[in-house]
């Protein structure tokens, strides 16, 4: 074993005890709620990663593409739910292989999808599960109104080969909330609206076994009410620094890249490896995951990177300038670890600063 700080650069690093303490904190509060939690691996799209928290007790997993699915059922992950929507023959054919392996469900808000899935599916031995997504203020997908969830769902039960198992939502506007008391209230609301489409459709004689909601910031804050039977967070497990403002507290963070400083030009500016490329452009101007600048460079207080190009990242700090070194390595908290992750083959795993392991991120551009 090595010390991290012996790693080529830029290299992504996770702190494991980091980790697997953020697994338990969000199974307790599924516990404590009662309801499953089903984590969104498209954060780190790793099957090694999964499956610990499939064994730390999440009933299953959820990803955002067919091609993430591909990856984590031949790795064992066997109860998928993609929530998207997917369109197109190929997809169509790729998820019927399987439908036929593995339990899977996909994410519907339209007719046009679910009248494609019936071609498809019709003939199948058992029925596609499918998940009917509700709009709930984030203003992307899912259908407006309990009304239009119920004539979505009414075809879903007449046509063969497909099954509704329930509605999902994703409360992402949560992310913009100025502050925990509108988050708190967003979230409310939120699972307040998909409730509403829930009892129309059960008052309508239309089963609905699971209600799936889920956002990191959200299930960080407030508590989901009852009726709500599934969770699906993501960033939770590994933080960064946009959940780190919105805890107030960047200690949880367990992932960071390393880079190394390869330039000092002037008497406040270091320039680092790592760039866009390394660190992605992300960032979010407001909010409770407010993220200026693109990265916080750990052991320098609020010390953010304040430019990227696609090779190198620019800090601007004469105190830092003093104390670094050209050669001299630093960990970067990510503004955002989803697309992170996806700019790297492999997590290198930390325990007590030595390399114990290297997991491959497999699912890494699976984005078809």
């Amino acid at each position: 074993m090595k010390s991290y700080l012996e790693l080529e650069t830029p290299a992504l690093l996770l702190d494991k005890t980091l980790m697997e303490a953020n697994v338990r904190l969000m199974m307790d509060k599924a516990q404590r709620w009662g309801v499953k939690l089903r984590p969104h691996t498209k954060t780190h799209r790793t099957p090694v990663v999964a499956k610990i928290q499939v064994a730390q007790g999440a009933s299953g997993i959820t990803v955002a593409k067919v091609g993430e699915a591909e990856v984590m059922a031949e790795a064992g992950l066997d109860d998928i739910f993609i929530a998207n929507e997917i369109y197109g023959d190929t997809k169509f054919q790729r998820l019927r292989e399987l439908h036929r392996r593995i339990r899977i469900a996909v994410g519907v808000d339209n007719r046009e999808q679910v009248e494609a899935l019936g071609r498809h599916f019709g003939a199948e031995a058992k029925p596609l599960e499918v998940m009917i997504e509700v709009e709930t203020g984030e203003d992307r997908s899912g259908v407006l109104s309990p009304e239009e969830g119920l004539r979505l769902a009414e075809l879903i039960a007449g046509t063969p080969g497909i099954k509704l198992r329930g509605l999902f939502t994703h409360e992402g506007h949560t992310y913009g909330a100025a502050d925990t008391a509108e988050c708190v209230s967003r979230m409310t609301k939120s699972q307040q609206d998909i409730l509403a489409v829930a009892r129309h459709l059960r008052d309508h004689g239309i089963a609905v076994e699971e209600v799936s909601i889920g956002a990191t910031p959200s299930l960080l804050h407030g508590d989901v009410l009852p009726g709500v039977t599934e969770i699906r967070p993501g960033t939770y497990i590994f933080m960064d620094a946009a959940q780190g403002h919105a805890i107030s507290d960047y200690s949880r963070c367990a992932l960071s890249v390393l880079a190394t400083v390869v330039s000092k030009p002037t008497p406040e500016r270091i320039v680092v490896d790592a760039g866009g490329k390394a660190l992605t452009s992300f960032t979010r101007t407001q909010g409770i995951c407010y993220t200026p600048g693109y990265g916080i460079v750990k052991g320098f207080g609020d010390l953010r990177i304040k430019k990227v190009y696609d090779e190198h990242g620019v800090i601007l700090s004469t105190d830092a300038h003093a104390k670094l070194n050209i050669g001299d390595k630093i960990e970067i908290i990510p503004n955002h670890a989803c697309p992170t992750c996806n700019l790297y083959d492999k997590i290198h795993v930390i325990e007590n600063g030595v390399v114990t392991d290297e997991w491959p991120i497999l699912c890494r551009g699976k984005s078809q």
